[in-house]
């Protein structure tokens, strides 16, 4: 049975940058579950999907409801990404398993009207470490103005038996984007007509 320690919400909000101002301001919103690890204590397990099954739609639904209880409505998000950090006595695998599965990512991505991959994480870490959700646009990956990464913690977590579960969302891209896109640098080296 999925259990669930607590549920965490960040919101930056980023009104000015380089000293100009961000008109509207953009926001970055991370929505974070942090739930025992449910292969925790237990030998090497070769067959991860049941707990899959039973963990990743809920922790899907949970997230994408905290999302939506900062922003109003889909079209309001831009770019989005997920991430894992299981605790030291986790397996990588672990945390991989709970994000890399349609059950968790269409969850989000379909919430959203997302078409494109998300981009991802999934890592090791003790209480304190920074979960990094990096971010692309969510119907176009290849456009470099929402290359973002939102990089956040939880004091207490993850605890050794724990998973954090975290999905990320951004109302714009970077700040003042000037880096052009990857479709305008294959034109210009004539890698693409």
């Amino acid at each position: 049975m999925l259990e669930v320690r607590k549920v965490y919400t960040v919101v930056e909000e980023t009104k000015m940058e380089g000293g100009k101002e961000v008109t509207p301001p953009i926001l970055n919103i991370a929505a974070l579950a942090v739930v025992r690890n449910p292969w925790h204590g237990r030998e090497y397990v070769e067959d991860l999907k049941p707990k899959i099954l039973e963990y990743a739609p809920p922790l899907g639904e949970l997230l994408v409801s905290k999302l939506f209880e900062v922003i109003g409505s889909s079209d309001e998000v831009e770019a989005f990404g997920k991430a894992a950090l299981v605790g030291v006595d986790g397996e990588l695998e672990h945390a991989s398993a709970l994000i890399h599965t349609f059950r968790f990512g269409n969850k989000f991505r379909d919430a959203v009207e997302g078409t494109s991959i998300l981009s991802f994480t999934n890592k090791r870490g003790g209480p304190g470490a920074y979960v990094t959700i990096p971010m692309v646009h969510k119907t176009d990956e290849s456009k470099r103005s929402h290359f973002i990464t939102f990089e956040v913690n939880i004091p207490d977590a993850p605890r050794a038996d724990e998973i954090v579960v975290a999905i990320g969302a951004a109302t714009g891209g970077r700040p003042h984007p000037r880096i052009g896109d990857r479709h305008q640098d294959m034109i210009e080296m004539g890698l693409k007509s």
